[in-house]
């Protein structure tokens, strides 16, 4: 057998084309992205690349070509069109090289050169059509040593670099769950990669682009310092190592200088409100539970003028200042803009800068297109009007905001002499630069523009001349100008005519005239584009030159947009200023929650919250759906808000320092990690545990609910307990064991609060208010039949409560606390909620091994230790 025989593959297959050569060249340069080849007015995608386009964009499969003897699979996008695809692509998690076509067709022996001019991925995107206007788009990086964390954040179309560090996964988590970027960058050794299940963009790079001499000199080099000492940022190295990566990374994407990257912001967990994933997700801050983000909090606080102002609002409530100073300074600057109303003049000429911020960017890139350059030619237009109307603004802050945004008249004559009022979307075809900027410019262009005069007065000449009533004087891009005679008259054609072109029922021709024309009408209308390119550039560089002041002020300008949102939210609300105080608490008269007072058809019902240093502990009893966990919700939007520096829904609000806000709220399970609902929670519950201080609000929902009565009940006590006695935060502890409402007399800082509701016609109406003391019963009856439960399951179980109730034996008595009274005992078994208890703790009705094992308890001699231990044995003998 021959050597082709055994490869039939490699006879058959042809050398591939020398296009298709330089692909595969550049495809080799980029493995991990898909590649864009220019050809002609498409982007073509070849073998797999083409395949996963063809799937993700919904277009079709072809082939060019063969390759081992078979077709070489291609798809194609339209160039004037390539945003749309593209952008899918990336939302897609999909990274794009755009290989563009940059040698001269008319000189090019073989295939034009290409070469690849940018690389678009999820965390680097720039253009206007591939982002949200309203959220950041971030590129992240992590760097990993003992358990210690290195992050860095970039927003390359703002420029915003943050580097801060983290000691615990947990901390990683939240971080990661506040920015949730884009795209996120570890090393290929990197060893807790189960917490980035669920994000698209995760890349890994090679170990040593994340070194750390190589970081420190990418990074000053950018910042054009000498050290990083001015940013508090020199001994932050596992930051730094991040940074470093980060930088390369945004360097060899965009394929050019990154001017607008010219601060590093340190950023300390010490100096915001921390907020864990779990609590983030709790809260709906900007994402729902259902990864929407329809009926959050920025949801409803969100009425800003401008993307770049959405963004900066969004940034505030994920992120609470507990620098009492700042929060009161922005907190004035509110109330100054309420009177008078200034907030509303002020919403209105913001709405004319737009989203500078981005645009700036673009110019920093030199991407800009000429609507960027129109967009901020209306915004400097604006900002003299707007100058005018903060100087009523009686607020230092606004002052100096002002002050930062300044005025760019130059800037503003500049552009409103340069730009016509509405330019085409790019440059490629002109028609940009506005007529009387440039002589030379409207010189070429008068030229090409009146060649149709021209050829009209040569046209009317020629017929005169020649006698020829048919001739015609015509264009077309192949054979330029020409002079046309039917074949049936050309014999009397003059002798200065010379042919040019045949057709089959006429003739062209061309005179040395016409020629000149030609030659100089379409050199003009070259030349004028050429021209006007280069006085487009010079526009952009005129921009880029003050780019500087320019983020300071759209940085300024997003400020003031928020603090003018919250006015008039608060106006709009009927939110009040929020008092701070260095006393430990939180008194809140006639709250409300934000969100669900807005979705709500009757008026929502307010509540009063009062946690002092005697109330530590709110125990809140009530029915399922009678308003535990919105009460519990709506006392941590109220301290979130007000630590951003916005006013809040109710009357009046007064709040003691808070470093934390934790929830353990809900009940989800974890199937990519394995983890059941009850594990989900008892993970949440040890966070809290762990890391809450004296000055942390702690929301505890159902705790032990997911597991058995026994075991979930003493898991809730000993949690409650923890929190009470040992780390003395603020908690608001809802729940259904009613047994729990003894803490209110056992430990020293609790207290018993219950939602109410009533019974009518035997049904339940749900009264929303929060009154001192437990609640009487849980209702799960009348809220089961409120669910639709058939009304003869009802019925059974009404007869099934009946039998249990009247059959059951007085009930085990609880664990004492230290400081509990030694005759103490459990509430009395007479209200449904115990009897759901005592239905689970007394499974057989004649006596049984637990029945008689309880008998012989010494009660009142067990200490909390001996009680749980007792309860294990009182659980194994029920199992058994």
């Amino acid at each position: 057998m021959t050597a082709s025989a055994k490869n039939p593959a490699k006879q058959e297959s042809p050398k591939h084309t020398p296009m298709m050569q330089q692909y595969l060249k550049i495809k080799g340069e980029h493995p991990n992205e898909m590649v864009f080849y220019r050809m002609g007015d498409f982007y073509e995608l070849f073998y797999d690349d083409a395949k996963k386009a063809a799937e993700l964009l919904d277009i079709t499969l072809t082939a060019r070509g063969q390759s081992g003897g078979n077709p070489i699979p291609m798809a194609g996008v339209p160039f004037h069109a390539a945003e749309g695809y593209i952008a899918r692509m990336v939302r897609a998690g999909q990274s794009i090289a755009i290989a563009e076509q940059i040698g001269d067709p008319a000189t090019s022996k073989g295939p034009v050169e290409r070469k690849v001019v940018r690389i678009v991925t999820p965390g680097t995107l720039s253009d206007e059509a591939f982002l949200e206007d309203r959220r950041d788009n971030l590129l992240a990086a992590i760097y990993s040593h003992k358990e210690q964390f290195g992050f860095a954040s970039l927003d390359i179309s703002s420029g915003r670099f943050a580097v801060s560090e983290l000691d615990s996964l947990e901390a990683l988590q939240g971080e990661l769950q506040r920015l949730r970027p884009a795209e996120i960058l570890i090393s290929e050794d990197f060893p807790y990669s189960e917490i980035l299940e669920g994000y698209t963009g995760v890349r890994r790079q090679g170990p040593w682009l994340f070194e750390m001499d190589t970081a420190h000199r990418i990074i000053t080099q950018q910042l054009q310092v000498k050290d990083l000492t001015g940013f508090g940022c020199e001994d932050l190295h596992l930051a730094v190592c991040a940074a470093g990566c980060l930088l390369q990374y945004a360097r060899e994407t965009q394929r050019t200088a990154l001017p607008h990257i010219r601060k590093l912001t340190r950023e300390r967990r010490e100096e915001a409100v921390i907020l864990d994933a779990a609590s983030r997700r709790n809260l709906e801050i900007d994402t729902n539970l259902m990864g929407g983000h329809q009926y959050t909090l920025a949801w409803v606080m969100d009425r800003t003028a401008t993307p770049m102002g959405a963004r900066e609002l969004r940034r505030w409530l994920n992120r609470p200042l507990r620098d009492i100073h700042v929060v009161r300074q922005r907190q004035q600057a509110v109330t100054a803009l309420i009177d008078g109303f200034h907030y509303e003049p002020t919403h209105d000429l913001l709405k004319r800068v737009g989203d500078i911020e981005r645009i700036l960017a673009r110019v920093a890139l030199r991407s800009a297109r000429p609507r960027d350059l129109a967009r901020l030619r209306d915004a400097f237009q604006a900002l003299p009007d707007l100058q005018e109307t903060l100087k009523a603004v009686q607020s230092e802050h606004v002052a100096h905001l002002a002050n930062t945004v300044s005025e760019y008249p130059e800037l503003a004559y500049l552009l409103e002499h340069a730009i016509i009022e509405n330019p085409p979307v790019v440059i490629r075809d002109g028609g940009v630069i506005r007529e009387g900027f440039d002589a030379e410019l409207d010189e070429l262009r008068n030229i090409s523009e009146n060649a149709g005069q021209y050829l009209l007065d040569v046209e009317t000449r020629e017929r005169e001349r020649t006698g020829i009533s048919t001739l015609k004087v015509g264009y077309n891009r192949v054979h330029g100008y020409y002079i046309e005679i039917s074949r049936a008259q050309s014999d009397q054609a003059p002798v200065d005519y010379i042919r040019r072109q045949t057709l089959k029922n006429a003739e062209r021709f061309i005179t040395p005239e016409l020629k000149e024309f030609e030659d100089k009408a379409l050199s003009a209308k070259s030349r004028a584009l050429a021209r006007e390119k280069g006085l487009y550039d010079e526009v952009l560089e005129a921009v880029a030159e003050q780019l500087a002041p320019l983020q300071d002020a759209a940085q300024a300008l997003a400020e003031l947009d928020v603090l003018s949102n919250f006015a008039e939210r608060a106006t709009s609300l009927r939110f009040t200023a929020p008092e701070f105080t260095e006393e430990p608490g939180f008194t809140v008269e006639e709250g409300r929650h934000p969100v669900v007072e807005q979705l709500l058809d009757e008026p929502f019902v307010p509540n009063n919250l009062l946690i002092d240093d005697k109330r530590r502990m709110l125990v809140i009893t009530g029915p399922n759906m009678g308003g535990k966990s919105t009460y519990m919700r709506q006392a941590a939007l109220i301290a979130l808000l007000a630590y951003t520096g916005s006013f809040v829904p109710a009357d009046r609000a007064v709040l003691g320092p808070v470093d934390r806000i934790f929830t353990r709220m809900g009940s989800s399970d974890d199937i990519a990690g394995g983890r059941s609902t009850f594990m989900v929670e008892m993970t949440e519950t040890a966070n809290i545990l762990h890391n809450a201080t004296e000055h942390s609000l702690v929301l505890m929902d159902e705790v032990g609910r997911g597991t058995s009565t026994f075991d979930g009940l003493s898991l809730a006590w000993a949690t409650a307990e923890h929190l009470a006695k040992e780390i003395r935060c603020y908690t608001l502890f809802a729940t259904h064991y009613f047994e729990l409402t003894q803490l209110a007399e056992d430990l020293e800082h609790a207290v018993n609060v219950h939602l109410t509701a009533t019974e009518h016609d035997d049904s339940i109406v749900f009264l929303h208010n929060v009154h001192d003391g437990p609640a009487s019963q849980s209702y799960g009856l009348q809220v089961a039949k409120l669910a639709g439960v058939p009304q003869d399951v009802i019925q059974h179980a009404k007869a099934q409560l009946a039998h249990l109730e009247g059959s059951a034996g007085p009930a085990a008595e609880l664990p004492k606390t230290e400081s509990a009274p030694a005759q103490a005992s459990a509430p009395p078994p007479s209200t449904a909620e115990h009897s759901a208890f005592q239905s689970d703790m007394f499974a057989s009705m004649g006596p049984s091994d637990v029945e008689r094992a309880l008998e012989k308890l010494d009660i009142d001699g067990l200490s909390p230790r001996d009680a749980l231990n007792q309860l294990y044995e009182l659980q194994a003998l029920l199992r058994n």
